[in-house]
């Protein structure tokens, strides 16, 4: 599992956790059944507090994504079924946090829609 934190982000460490660790859940990369590093080992690979982590595992748990068990360790459960309002909800919550990075970058309207299509359809990283 390759993960990286950005120090600088304006995501807390544990978000850029969580999201980066879902993402890998939804493309496959980690399957279900796959085993996660324990709380310990990944808060120092990561050089993070360890309640970071847990929170990021935590939250992961509660949306369905991971199951923990004292003993057993972290193991991912795979892409949990969302109910229509959570959709919504975690789609509101991801346009919120990309207007504010748009604002913050001062980039215009069209710009913002334009790099958000790019990405739905897979066409890369760059910004024009």
């Amino acid at each position: 599992m390759i993960v990286e934190i950005d120090p600088d982000a304006l995501a807390p460490p544990y978000e850029q956790l969580r999201g980066q660790i879902a993402a890998l859940i939804r493309s496959g990369e980690l399957a279900a059944g796959a085993r996660l590093p324990s709380i310990r080992q990944l808060a120092r690979d990561l050089d993070l507090a360890s309640g970071t982590v847990a929170r990021a595992y935590r939250e992961l748990e509660s949306a369905g994504y991971l199951r923990s068990r004292v003993g057993q360790g972290t193991v991912v459960r795979g892409v949990p079924e969302l109910a229509e309002h959570e959709r919504g909800e975690r789609l509101a919550e991801a346009a919120r946090a990309y207007a504010m990075t748009v604002r913050e970058l001062g980039v215009d309207l069209d710009a913002a829609l334009a790099a958000v299509q790019r990405q739905i359809v897979g066409q890369g990283d760059g910004c024009q």
